[in-house]
């Protein structure tokens, strides 16, 4: 049966989110950090699997952030994002992590974002 464009999509996003999602895998020790984008704002938390707690999260959306950056869905919210983020994980001595930018191309705000988090010492 036919289906329309917009099902179509939403198929092919759920397939690329289960491929994605059976490779990766985080523990205690190397926790998995989610990239979440909408077309205004960019989320992250930072997740352990084992015990499915939320460590770490940051967004453009927080109030704070939102007072100090202005815009909320360009590369340079991004990078701000992507500071603030990897001292919240140092605050917490968790130092590597791993990467899961679910649907998203490595490309553009997402690949901003990891960068950030490189620079700020997190490796994964």
């Amino acid at each position: 049966m036919l289906k329309s464009k917009s099902e179509v999509k939403k198929i092919r996003k759920e397939r690329i989110r289960k491929r994605i999602k059976k490779q990766i895998k985080g523990g205690p020790d190397r926790p998995r950090l989610i990239v979440v984008r909408s077309n205004r704002y960019i989320y992250a938390q930072v997740v352990d699997d084992l015990s499915g707690r939320v460590l770490v999260s940051a967004s453009t959306l927080e109030k704070e952030f939102r007072e100090k950056a202005g815009k909320t869905k360009n590369k340079e919210a991004c990078q701000r994002l992507g500071s603030v983020l990897g001292k919240r994980l140092k605050e917490k001595h968790l130092e590597t992590i791993v990467f899961d930018r679910g649907i998203y191309p490595y490309h553009g705000r997402v690949k901003t974002l990891a960068e950030a988090l490189r620079a700020e010492g997190i490796s994964f």
